[in-house]
């Protein structure tokens, strides 16, 4: 036996090795919750990622009803297909008696909203490939900064979205997790890792397609895991057994919650020992 197909051989093993398991930010995060215990409203401030499938922040509500039928949780989404951090006017998005002044209830009726701070929580990301384009991620850290600091002139807690991988371009997700990570930590801000739930479960089960035939957004199956995430990171309780599952199976529905909840315990090591006490 040659000392080349050995090697070859070794190699093939450990890239299937290296397929099977779930990329992880080297970084870690300074940050380990939103710094709002109970939070009541947020904002979405991104692109097509967040509002395909009728828009993430649709998904985490109803699980957080789930949770509390009687807990109030107002939110809306601001975004623009394709873009990055620096297309967003923040700032002109917490206008008094603008975006979020009316919403709509189950009766499709107009609600107006007595609003004492627009958003408790700024939940922000940057284009799919922004912060990691060699053109591009120094604007991204710039400004993410920038846009932290102007939520918080107006009360309200930055959080970031580390987004995904492409489905055919899975080494975006260490990339991802870095940038997102370490411009979190620039930024004192927290930050929900999607994009480690997303590898979590293609590598447990590749079968389940995260994605649409773009191999870019999220099919129904990655919102809710995008969603499921978001609920578990923001209430720092686990989404596991909460009976909304978005029109999926119950068994896809746990499986994404248990990925979600997995996911945020190996990211924030302080949550797994939390949950363990």
């Amino acid at each position: 036996m040659s000392k080349s197909w050995m090697s070859g051989a070794l190699g093939a093993v450990l890239m299937a090795f290296a397929a099977a398991t779930p990329a992880s930010a080297q970084v870690k995060p300074k940050v380990t919750e939103s710094g709002v215990e109970h939070p009541h409203s947020a904002i979405y401030i991104g692109n097509s990622f967040f509002y395909y499938n009728n828009s993430l922040h649709n998904h985490v509500t109803p699980l957080i009803h789930a949770a509390d039928p009687k807990y109030r949780f107002r939110s809306t989404s601001v975004t623009i297909s394709g873009s990055g951090s620096d297309w967003h006017d923040v700032g002109s998005y917490f206008r008094p008696n603008a975006i979020g002044r009316y919403s709509f209830n189950a009766k499709n009726e107009i609600v107006f909203n007595k609003i004492d701070r627009l958003f408790d929580l700024a939940i922000m990301m940057d284009c799919s490939q922004c912060p990691v384009h060699p053109q591009l991620k120094a604007v991204f850290f710039e400004q993410m900064k920038q846009h932290a600091d102007t939520v918080r002139k107006y009360g309200t807690k930055p959080v970031f979205f580390m987004s995904w991988a492409y489905a055919d371009a899975p080494e975006m997700t260490a990339q991802l997790a870095e940038a997102y990570t370490s411009a979190a930590n620039d930024s004192d801000a927290f930050v929900i890792p999607a994009g480690l739930a997303f590898a979590r479960a293609v590598a447990r089960r590749p079968a389940l397609n995260l994605y649409v035939a773009d191999k870019r957004h999220p099919s129904l199956a990655g919102t809710y895991l995008a969603a499921a995430t978001t609920y578990g990171a923001l209430f720092r309780k686990s989404p596991v057994g909460l009976k909304y599952t978005a029109g999926l199976s119950q068994e896809t529905a746990a499986f994404l919650q248990a990925t979600a909840w997995q996911t945020l315990q190996e990211y924030f090591p302080t949550l797994a020992a939390a949950a363990r006490n």
